[in-house]
């Protein structure tokens, strides 16, 4: 029977497995990076199995280290919640975290309640971006970014899959809209995401819109608000739309989604002085949220 690996070991790998990298898991944990190579090379011959392929510059996980990884950051998760749970804790945490401005306000916020209810020891502090990589670099536990992923100088992990859908005022359009009524607008454009419409009508073999639309703006938040009020139509990410209509913005998805190629990723940032046990706590739960699949709106069928 396989002895349980030593728990130094495995915390070594779930730090390194989090950034991608035995330095940064180094300067988190407060040891040498020998120390961490050292720790989970042994654990690699403990088990028998390659937990990391190991490139020149690069650090990748083996499907087993994968999966692995996940079972073990949830574990850590559980015993600091259950420790919390028994024996309190001397003061909250107050964990700070940075996400999209139309993430947070179109499907995080309205989430956060559940995590503070299952966690009232943890406080959250949020702040938002517009853009995917901010200017100034707050001082942050956990990052969100959409995107394609590969952000240099930063490790990221993948943590859901996203689908385009096309939206309209509620009081103006009951059922789906053809690509081609869609193409002739009025259109509403997000600045920064003009290519989730062009892949729409690619999707449907039509060719990109030339003209000027009536409306740019530079938030999803702004366009669904010009969308609601009859201004035109705009093409956003399913969850958002979703998200808007179950909380009672007068829109409707007027078309099937499309699936994309952008996702939402986890940064491989490290948590303040003590924040750990929260960090792990609420990507655990973040991650099992946007496995929860998109059922919250109905499309309505065409006419």
């Amino acid at each position: 029977m396989l002895k349980t690996p030593n728990l130094i070991w495995l915390r070594s790998f779930e730090a390194a497995a989090r950034h991608l990298s035995f330095t940064s898991a180094a300067n988190e944990l407060g040891l040498t990076q020998t120390a961490v190579s050292l720790h989970i090379r042994s654990l690699e011959a403990s088990l028998d199995r390659k937990l990391f392929t190991r490139a020149a510059r690069r650090l990748t996980l083996t499907e087993t280290g994968q999966a692995y990884s996940l079972i073990l950051r949830r574990t850590l998760g559980d015993i600091a919640l259950s420790t919390s749970s028994l024996f309190g804790v001397a003061t909250s945490q107050v964990l700070s975290l940075r996400a999209p401005v139309s993430t947070a306000s179109l499907w995080l916020t309205h989430r956060l309640p559940k995590f503070s209810a299952a966690h009232p020891e943890i406080s959250i502090r949020l702040v938002s971006n517009i853009w995917a990589e901010p200017t100034e670099q707050e001082d942050v536990d956990v990052e969100i970014r959409l995107g394609n992923g590969g952000w240099p100088s930063i490790s990221s992990r993948k943590v859901s899959k996203e689908a385009i859908v096309p939206v309209a005022s509620a009081s103006l359009h009951q059922g789906t809209i053809s690509a081609e009524k869609l193409r002739l607008g009025p259109l509403v454009q997000i600045l920064g995401f003009e290519d989730m419409l062009t892949r729409y009508l690619n999707a449907h073999n039509l060719p990109p819109v030339e003209e000027t639309t009536p409306y740019a703006v530079d938030t999803t938040v702004a366009a669904l608000d010009i969308v609601a009020a009859g201004g035109g139509h705009t093409v956003v990410l399913e969850r958002f739309a979703q998200t808007a209509i179950n909380t009672g913005k007068p829109i409707n998805i007027v078309g099937k989604p499309i699936s994309i190629d952008q996702s939402h990723y986890l940064m491989g940032i490290s948590a303040r002085d003590g924040n750990e046990s929260a960090k792990q706590l609420f990507e655990e739960w973040l991650i099992s949220e946007f496995a929860e699949p998109n059922t919250d709106a109905i499309m309505q069928p065409e006419i």
